[in-house]
């Protein structure tokens, strides 16, 4: 393979052409892939490192040396391995709350001594410790010099109709377009810099009367000509935007990441001011974090103009006003309409323009914030961790350089997607809890060989006291699917003891001693962990890429930040990595970066430890000419791409347009001699793309290593090859109350001459399995259940016994049932009995409990006794005990248990205790500010949780037992 320099900074364009940059990937130290041949020794009892972190957030600094350590030892007591360290903004909700205490000064003396004894305690217990940037998001400081801070340029366009005169004032201009950040920075200035008026519609710069020297009046008086025109005022503000969350010392204006001497000179502050004190951080850290890259829109920094001409090659600043959408929050498009109609070729040329604009941006904030954060913590010898939630810019280059690249998912959003309930066609959003910048990451570290791909996990804003153990795992698997192999669980609230119920809280699951199912989150702690061991000394397999419009999006609508944005240019592109995956295949996305920098080897598509032969582009239009020769070497040697809904038609960028448009078209008319391997497929119209694939799959016959008998939308699955030559195939049901049966058949590269196994990550057990013709196994996967197959040469052990839904000689309990109450906060709850079990919530007196409910029944038996009880469905985590014995712990999925040996003939007793969720209980508390603020939002107010067992509870023998 031909020497890279692999250097972002490289990525120029030349004679107005877009070359391809070189990249930070074959530089960049490989992910761990040692040799391991006790793979299931890590998998039983994982490593701590191996665990799910939290995000442990330092509420206000109102840190104190004990509590510090008593949390590290609770966080350590329920199966986590480390600690995120993230001071934020105090959540306030009324006076008094914080108790009195003090806050410490972000970087001041006494916080750097709390920093220090985290430190000390956690190398104690074996937890890792990381240690966020600054405070909030995106970081800045209170200290930042002008110079330093975030600037941005918006645009307000005044529709007039002449003949009229017209007035305005540079006060109104300004209060017009006061950009609509989260927080607003008090000391933000603002400058006019251009005024220009343009007949309604416009077809080019030649219409444009430039009244720029009008931008010093303080009152602007403009005579409008008889016609429609629009008065587009192009607008800098300085110092515009504000920490967000940030504690005090690191909760000023935001940082310009622009700047390139700012961002050293922020991150060398951190660094020398902690390690004065400290010593080498490397001693005690394991990587610095940066979260959500979530600039407020910011586009602008004090060179930008001149760097655009030095880069692209002609003036930006005609066009500027013309370019630019009216924008909200996050610099989120909100009227991509805005200002006047432009003609078809008028456009065009901004499309161009546009993509040009934003191109530029992406390479000043790699090269200035990327890869100065990157040689900042090589210098420190700490590891780079980064979050990739709201860096639209080069959403998957990013992500290559970092040590450890991080996606997000969440509990539920502001659509109130349903995790468990709902995987439409139509929405890419509902019923997912990966965000969309998530297959960016792990497709980035499969690119450069890294084996953890962590992931801020699962962020709670909305349902923070009603999420369940069973949740999480859904949508922590849903993560897996992703690409993710490490969780951050978001989290961890720093709240003493003597804070009044629920305590102190700024976001997160409520993981809390408070909570109701604190005491069984070691089970799901245990299962993520056994997960993580597996996959993180894995790589995982795919062979197909996809190429999203990600291009044809920045001309059109600029970069997108949006962890799951409402306007996206070709809205089903992840739909179609999902299909793949359903159908028993894998894909990562690529770009056209990538595809440049990679080799063609026995028609493959190679760079580093990745090969393709098959590739999709998801409905590009505008394409580079240097890429489409790549592809030509690609299809020509072998390889098919497969073009949904169109043929790429034209260039990007500005430059040379009209010639780089035409080797866009012979490069086109030349793949299309490849009538076999480079195709055309149209989207299908009922948007069931799940079927779509299947149909397509089958007739091109595009390589999978799964046939499955019949593909889910809810079941997913991952492949990973470990390096001792072990196939791992991961299957997760993300539904939350159905179950999914199938006959998957394993291919031959999976089988080989290697064993079958099961391993269980919540046990750590394994099983032999045996397969069927044509290398099948039935598939049976309940409700939000989970299955692990590893083949191996190992050969001796358990057979796999799996536990039946239903069998015969089945029988419900019935009779009456007593209730006795555990409240997680009330002294007394007065006991229950009940004729026929049904959900708690609709019972008088008891719709507000929480806590642990304990059913107790007695049931006469004869031989042959069952062997399986199945409680039906419950609401909360069961725990059995028969005749009092204990028969085990069901967080999530059908409540089965095995019970042969355990019952008698005659009468048996049945104790089942139900924890439940502590939302209904945490909503009922009207008089509580922090309870109704996450409970009873207006908009956002949480349904009551269903709680309780509901049964049926039936008995039954194995389907071979005779009756």
């Amino acid at each position: 393979m031909k020497r890279r320099t692999f250097l972002w900074q490289s990525a120029v364009f030349s004679a107005g052409y877009m070359v391809a940059g070189s990249l930070p990937a074959r530089a960049i130290r490989a992910g761990a892939a040692s040799l391991d041949k006790d793979l299931y020794g890590k998998f039983r009892i994982p490593d701590l490192v191996y665990h799910p972190f939290v995000r442990w957030w330092w509420n206000g600094d109102k840190i104190e040396v004990g509590e510090l350590v008593r949390e590290l030892k609770l966080l350590k007591e329920a199966g986590i391995g480390g600690v995120e360290i993230n001071p934020i903004r105090f959540p306030s909700r009324e006076k008094g709350d914080d108790l009195g205490k003090p806050s410490l000064q972000w970087l001041g003396n006494e916080w750097i001594n709390m920093l220090q004894s985290a430190f000390d305690e956690a190398g104690q217990l074996g937890l890792t410790c990381d240690l966020i940037v600054g405070s909030g998001w995106p970081f800045g400081a209170e200290t930042l010099e002008r110079d330093e801070r975030a600037q941005v340029v918006v645009l307000d366009a005044e529709v007039l109709e002449g003949p009229m005169v017209y007035e305005t004032s540079r006060f109104n201009l300004f209060k017009a377009i006061d950009p609509g950040v989260t927080v607003p920075y008090p000391g933000r200035t603002m400058e006019l810099i251009s005024l220009k008026l343009v007949p309604d519609p416009v077809s080019g710069l030649d219409q444009v009367t430039d009244l720029s020297d009008k931008c010093g009046d303080e009152v602007i008086r403009i005579d409008v000509r008889e016609g429609k025109y629009v008065l587009y005022a192009l607008i800098k503000v300085d110092s515009f935007a504000s920490v967000i969350n940030g504690a005090p010392g690191a909760s000023g204006p935001i940082l310009d990441h622009m700047n390139r001497n700012a961002v050293r000179k922020y991150l060398d502050h951190m660094s020398d001011t902690i390690q004065a004190k400290t010593g080498p951080v490397s001693k005690y850290l394991r990587a610095f974090f940066t979260d959500s890259m979530e600039l407020e829109g910011c586009n602008w920094t004090t060179d930008f103009a001149g760097e655009f001409e030095k880069r692209r090659g002609y003036d930006l600043m005609p066009y500027l006003p013309f370019i630019l959408f009216k924008v909200g929050r996050l610099g989120s498009v909100i009227d991509d309409q805005y200002g006047a109609a432009k003609t078809p070729a008028f456009s065009d040329i901004l499309t161009r323009v546009r993509f040009d604009f934003e191109w530029t941006k992406a390479e000043l904030l790699n090269e200035r914030f990327t890869q100065t954060y990157l040689q900042w913590c090589r210098d420190l010898h700490v590891k780079s961790r980064a979050q990739a939630y709201g860096r639209g810019f080069f959403p998957l280059e990013s992500s290559l350089g970092y040590d450890i690249p991080e996606g997000e998912s969440w509990t539920t959003n502001w659509l109130r997607h349903k995790i468990g309930e709902e995987m439409p066609d139509d929405d890419y959003r509902r019923g997912r809890g990966y965000t969309m910048i998530n297959k960016y990451v792990s497709s980035a570290a499969h690119l450069t060989g890294k084996r953890e791909v962590s992931c801020e996990e699962m962020t709670n804003t909305y349902r923070v006291f009603n999420t369940s153990l069973e949740f999480l795992k859904i949508g922590s698997d849903q993560s897996i699917m992703s690409g993710v192999t490490h969780s951050v669980w978001h989290g961890f609230n720093y709240s003493p003891p003597d804070a009044p119920f629920p305590g102190w809280i700024q976001y997160g699951s409520y993981y809390n001693e408070n909570n109701t199912w604190w005491p069984y989150f070691k089970y799901l702690n245990a299962y993520k962990a056994r997960i993580s061991a597996l996959l993180e000394n894995a790589a995982m397999f795919t062979d197909i890429a996809i190429l999203p419009a990600n291009n044809d999006m920045w001309g059109e609508m600029g970069v997108q930040t949006d962890p799951f944005p409402e306007k996206l240019n070709v809205p089903y592109t992840s739909l179609i990595w999902e299909s793949i995956c359903k159908n028993g295949g894998a894909a990562d996305y690529t770009s056209e970066i990538i595809i440049r920098e990679s080799d063609v080897r026995n028609g493959k598509l190679c760079y580093g430890p990745k090969q393709y032969n098959t590739l999709f582009l998801v409905e590009v239009n505008g394409i580079n000419p240097e890429t489409l020769a790549k592809l030509y070497e690609f299809v020509s040697g072998g390889g098919r791409v497969f073009c949904i809904e169109k043929y790429p038609e034209k260039s990007l960028g500005l430059p040379h347009r009209e010639e780089r448009d035409k080797e866009v078209k012979d490069w086109i008319g030349k793949l299309n001699t490849f009538n076999d391997r480079f195709i055309l497929l149209l989207k299908p119209i009922d948007n069931r793309f799940l079927e779509w694939y299947s149909d397509i799959m089958a007739e091109y016959k595009i390589p999978h290593y799964l046939e499955i008998g019949k593909p889910d939308r809810f079941v997913m699955q991952n492949r990973y090859q470990s390096d001792d030559r072990r196939e791992i195939i991961f299957f997760a049901n993300a539904h939350k109350s159905e179950a999914h049966v199938t006959t998957v058949g394993f291919s031959e590269d999976i089988v080989g001459e290697r064993n079958g196994w099961i391993w269980d990550p919540e046990t750590g057990t394994r099983y032999r399995i045996r397969l069927g013709r044509q290398r099948s196994f039935d598939l049976v996967l309940g409700p939000a259940e989970s299955r692990i197959f590893v083949f191996d040469r190992e050969a001796d052990g358990k057979e796999w016994k799996p536990v039946p839904f239903s069998g015969n000689g089945e029988r419900e309990i019935s009779g009456t049932w007593d209730l006795e109450f555990m409240h997680c906060r009330k002294a007394k709850v007065d006991p229950l009995q009940l004729d026929a079990l049904k959900d708690l919530k609709d019972v008088s007196g008891y719709a507000d409990f929480a806590g642990t409910i304990i059913y107790r029944n007695k049931v006469q038996l004869s031989n042959p006794l069952p062997e399986y009880l199945n409680l039906g469905t419950v609401y909360g985590i069961s725990d059995l005990k028969i005749n009092g014995q204990p028969c085990g712990v069901k967080w999530y999925g059908y409540r089965v248990y095995e019970v042969a040996g355990l019952l008698n003939e005659g009468e048996n007793e049945l104790e089942v205790r139900v924890t439940t969720v502590i939302g209904n209980y945490v909503k009922s508390l009207t008089d509580n500010p922090t309870a109704q603020l996450w409970t009873n939002r207006p908009q956002k107010a949480q349904e009551p949780s269903l709680m309780g067992m509901i049964g049926p509870v039936r008995l039954y023998g194995n389907l071979n037992q005779k009756k």
